[in-house]
Order: C-alpha cells, then structure tokens, then sequence
C-alpha cells in the first residue's frame, strides 16, 4: 500500500528549486560561509519548506530541502533541519501573509552585530533605499534593526522577537555575532529587504569608521 505525503509534493519541488537557485546566489556573495546560514519557503497554510542542517548552501539540491510544520517539526522524514528552525516558523505561524524567510552570515552583517550589539539596534535613517522596505514611501523616515543577543535557547531567543514583533513593523532583525534574519511575502520580497538591509549595514560601518552615522548626519542637515 502506498503512503500519501501530507503535503503537496509538486509544491515541494517547486519551493526547492526556488530555494536552490537563490541561495546559490547568495552563497556566491560569501552570505553563507561554512555551513551556516538557513532559508525557508512557504507550502502551504501548515507546511514549510526549509533546508536541511548541515549542509552546503552553494552546493545545495533538492534532497537538501525538507518539510516541517509551524511548530519546527519534521513532517514525513527523518531529515533534521536547522536548530533555529523555531525562528522561521513563529514568523509563519503569526503573519499568514510571509511567505519567505532568509537567513544569512555575511561579513557586514556579523560585524555590525557585534559593534552594535551594546546598543541593541541600528538605527537607519534618511536613506532612499528605507523605501526598499513593503509599507514605507519616503526617505524621510528611520528605521531601527534590532540586535538580539546570541542564546542557544530558541524559545527563549523566539520569545525575544515576539516582543519586538508585538512593538510594530519589523522586516529583520540581527543577531549578535550571528547574522540577520530577513522576510517577505515571497522569495523576491524577502530577498529584496535582505539586500537592502546589508546594503545599509554597509554604509553604517563605513560611516562609523568616519566618526559619524546616518541618525547623526540627519539631525544636523539644514
């Protein structure tokens, strides 16, 4: 007798192979060294796509790609996915509209984690590219990128953000010497705040090494 999965396969397929091309992308930026780094799709109303721990994620192919339910667990294998798997699915489970989670290392990323870590955000503020994010229409805005505090503990680490989704609008956060999580609608929205906030991360540190940053050049402008 054969079994029937408890998800769409043709589905799964597709989500695979839309992760795969774009972490690849990603990967080749150097956004995941090592094996880190995690990325997810959204299924359906009760499944998620999500790459499989351990793995290489510019060598990644569709093996590498498992199902898990809204709460992290491994639906119809025997594959495990990665720790923080939990910060992937709470996202899922409280915004029915996400339906992209990214999550990457990049050098950028890692670094102003640490600086700003203290501070327990980055405020951005004045760019044009703030209109990179779904919802804001003006440069004339700011933005503060939370920095969470490493914890091996996801629930405790997931319960942390909770509180920070329960304040407003959020489209990612860092992790202390860990790196930034990322979301959209679909894969392109997702993408699209990931580089806008390594962009921005980017000219933070280069504004840093020049004794300044983008809330102090904003609050001297005429």
């Amino acid at each position: 007798m054969t079994s029937t999965l408890p998800y769409d396969a043709t589905r799964l397929a597709q989500c695979a192979d839309e992760i795969i091309v774009n972490v690849r992308e990603l990967a080749a930026r150097g956004w995941t060294p090592a094996t880190s780094s995690n990325f997810s799709r959204r299924m359906d109303a009760e499944n998620v796509a999500i790459t499989v721990s351990g793995r290489d994620k510019g060598r990644l192919v569709e093996a590498d790609i498992m199902v898990v339910d809204l709460d992290g667990q491994p639906v119809a294998t025997t594959q495990k996915s990665s720790a923080e798997t939990l910060l992937h699915t709470q996202l899922y489970k409280r915004f029915p509209d996400i339906g992209c989670v990214l999550h990457t290392h990049s050098l950028n990323q890692t670094v102003a984690s640490r600086l700003y870590a203290a501070d327990g955000a980055i405020r951005l503020e004045g760019y044009e590219l703030l209109k990179a994010f779904a919802g804001n229409t003006t440069h004339e805005t700011s933005l503060d990128l939370p920095v969470l505090p490493n914890s091996q503990d996801m629930p405790e680490l997931a319960a942390q953000v909770e509180r920070l989704l329960d304040e407003g609008p959020m489209w990612g956060y860092l992790i202390d010497g860990h790196g930034l999580y990322a979301w959209g609608r679909d894969m392109a929205e997702a993408r699209r705040h990931l580089e806008a906030f390594e962009f921005l991360i980017t000219c933070e540190l280069e504004l840093r090494r020049l004794g300044t940053s983008s809330a102090q050049l904003s609050r001297s402008a005429p």
